[in-house]
């Protein structure tokens, strides 16, 4: 019997990714010392989203979180106050389904119009407010998602424009000189030989 042969991916973990991990930490560090009361989870997700390779990919991701979240947003309020109309108690009624319908329609013509990657996540508001937030709490949860998803966003944005990806390689290279390690190669591989 032969035992097959596996091999682990080479396994990185690069200058994105630890910008991704300090925007989201800093997030969370923000709501704990200034919004305790808050929950600063959608922050956080908005930060890991809006992280990007460089400024500008960071403004195309970030964007879309934050527009799909902000034009998802307004119309599922708008949406679920026309279903209070009928069932003001809320609950699951068939109604949310025809609503939600024209929700993503509404969505989709909003975002070619305003911010074409807007669509998937103005979808997953729509569906939590439609599907999972109660009467009262509708509007509150909306607007809180906005605001937290709009920080979280910014936090990304001001990291990548804090340390761009040249400045963090020239720390990295400076660190690697003053240990008198030998330079990695400009892929990022594994070290030069001396």
């Amino acid at each position: 019997m032969t035992v097959p042969h596996f091999t682990l991916p080479c396994i990185h973990v690069g200058l994105r990714n630890l910008k991704t991990a300090l925007a989201a930490t800093l997030c969370a560090l923000l709501y704990f010392l200034f919004l305790p009361d808050r929950n600063p989870a959608f922050a956080c997700i908005g930060a890991i989203f809006g992280m990007g390779f460089d400024m500008q990919s960071s403004k195309l991701h970030g964007g879309n979180r934050l527009f799909g979240t902000v034009i998802g947003g307004f119309i599922s309020m708008a949406l679920y106050r026309f279903y209070l109309i009928f069932y003001p108690q809320g609950g699951h009624h068939f109604l949310l389904i025809p609503l939600l319908f024209v929700g993503v329609v509404i969505l989709i013509i909003l975002a070619q119009i305003f911010w074409v990657g807007a669509v998937q996540p103005g979808g997953v508001v729509l569906c939590i407010v439609l599907f999972n937030i109660e009467p009262d709490n509708y509007i509150t949860y909306t607007l809180d998602r906005m605001f937290d998803t709009g920080l979280g966003v910014v936090i990304a944005l001001l990291i990548n424009h804090l340390l761009p990806r040249e400045r963090l390689m020239a720390w990295r290279a400076a660190a690697r000189r003053a240990l008198n390690l030998p330079p990695l190669p400009p892929e990022g591989g594994p070290p030069a030989q001396p």
